[in-house]
């Protein structure tokens, strides 16, 4: 039963014209080195996204600026001790084709953590949201570099049919 129904629902979202993005499509992309221990993480978890690690001689090329954490503090007592803190962290990106820069933006994320008296506590808590945020930011960055690069290739073909 629950066999036929996905059948049929694939079948009404075919033929509505839905196409996933890269539905048989290419997604080299080659993250250039991101400065930073985040820098790393960020990196990985982009090629995460892209469905591992390519060569610099894909056409696809992405470069990524990761700025240091911003630390607020949040939720302050009555003595000025801080209960809570967030964690911001910002990333320019650039993305090319052979070489031409086809798009670009800024992605920010942040994440609340708690911050106690007790060192190691405080910071496995702040490495979590850390950790929590480059997910975030891999996500942003990813799902907008697979749209240009969709677009991008869908334009290519028009200019060629012409």
């Amino acid at each position: 039963m629950k066999k036929n129904l996905l059948c049929l629902s694939l079948l009404f979202i075919t033929a509505c014209g839905f196409k996933p993005m890269f539905s048989g499509q290419d997604t080299d992309i080659y993250v250039a080195p991101i400065s930073g221990v985040n820098g790393i993480d960020l990196r990985n978890a982009l090629w995460a996204r892209f469905g591992g690690q390519h060569e610099s001689t894909v056409p696809y090329t992405l470069e990524v600026s990761l700025k240091n954490p911003i630390t607020q503090y949040k939720a302050l007592e009555q003595t000025g001790d801080a209960r809570w803190q967030e964690i911001i962290l910002t990333a320019t990106y650039v993305l090319s084709y052979n070489g031409t820069e086809i798009a670009s933006g800024t992605a920010s994320a942040s994440e609340s953590y708690t911050f106690v008296r007790y060192l190691v506590a405080s910071n496995a808590s702040y490495n979590n949201a850390v950790q929590n945020t480059i997910r975030v930011l891999a996500e942003q960055i990813g799902t907008r570099v697979i749209a240009e690069t969709y677009k991008h290739s869908h334009t290519s073909e028009m200019d060629t049919q012409k």
